[in-house]
């Protein structure tokens, strides 16, 4: 999704962008004609080392994940797999190939329960088995640097949306499930209580930031996204009210299980504002209504399982 959004910008502004990705959880049918395509798995280190010889990319920005954060101690080996080693893969390419620079997407997840907001001068705890791998990857990075002089930065975004998500992924993207579970006729799902703070992010006030950091602050991390942060109740209160007023939705709020998840997680972005001139502007009812908009002219799509790696303690709800 943020591939999608990206690669838009970029072509805008000039540049000729190849992109990478399995499709696991993205769609042909948004990648624009203009992007030079290559279905291939980070995890695949060979794949990779073709692809870099055959383009010569001057710079990379790395946001490919499996960014189910709750999900990710139920799948260890995948999430380490795909997160940690798939981007090891993608660092040592751009060392092989003399890339300029990467442009890394880490996240919030790696600040763990600390006092919010989270600001990229504290000392990071992460909570789960994603926010672990992602801040793996930016130690890794560093080492890079000292070592082979890759230059590197870091992004930390949080619950970034565009009407380019998956809906049909039944762990992740909230706001997209809930407009999935409105369109389906379904009742849509809180964890707990729904009190959990969030600040969900247009996507298209990140892209500015990410060009300027191809060039400018090496070895430095950003937190970019929105100030206003809502509950989860709130927000889908929010989603409620727009599906019952485009299409007539009947559906309510069910509250399940709760997970074991961050409680708030909002961020500081005073330093993307000062050093980036960051200017986030979302719109949280006008991209949902886009959201919404675009979720209805999709043909219906499977909602796929994981293979669970532990069922112990799985939460009722993600039982197969």
């Amino acid at each position: 999704m943020i591939g999608t959004v990206l690669s838009d910008y970029l072509l805008g502004r000039g540049y000729q962008v190849v992109g990478i990705d399995n499709l696991s959880g993205g769609f042909q049918h948004n990648v624009s004609p203009d992007v030079k395509f290559y279905k291939e798995n980070i995890t695949n280190q060979d794949g990779i080392n073709s692809i870099f010889v055959n383009e010569k990319p001057d710079y990379v920005i790395h946001c490919a994940a499996y960014a189910a954060e709750v999900l990710s101690p139920f799948v260890r080996n995948f999430n380490y797999t795909n997160n940690l080693v798939g981007s090891v893969n993608i660092i040592n390419a751009c060392i092989n190939f003399e890339v300029k620079k990467i442009v890394n997407f880490s996240s919030i997840a790696t600040y763990g329960e600390l006092p919010a907001p989270f600001r990229e001068t504290d000392i990071r705890q992460p909570k789960d088995c994603y926010g672990i791998a992602k801040l793996a990857v930016e130690m890794d990075l560093k080492e890079a640097y000292d070592h082979f002089g890759l230059k590197y930065s870091s992004v930390l975004p949080h619950n970034v949306i565009s009407k380019y998500q998956n809906y049909y992924d039944r762990y992740r993207n909230a706001i997209a499930i809930w407009i999935r579970q409105c369109l389906a006729h379904e009742d849509i799902t809180i964890y707990g209580d729904g009190l959990q703070k969030r600040s969900f992010s247009d996507c298209k006030y990140i892209c500015e930031p990410i060009e300027k950091l191809l060039t400018q602050f090496d070895s430095e991390s950003f937190n970019l996204g929105s100030d206003h942060d809502v509950t989860i109740l709130e927000a889908a209160e929010l989603v409620l009210d727009i599906a019952k007023r485009k299409t007539g939705s009947r559906s309510k709020i069910v509250h399940l299980e709760p997970r074991k998840e961050v409680k708030i997680a909002v961020a500081d972005h005073s330093k993307a504002k000062r050093l980036l001139h960051f200017n986030d502007q979302t719109n949280l009812r006008e991209i949902i209504e886009e959201m919404y908009d675009y979720a209805v002219t999709l043909p219906a799509q499977p909602i796929k399982s994981m293979d669970y790696e532990i069922n112990k303690n799985i939460y009722s709800y993600w039982k197969n």
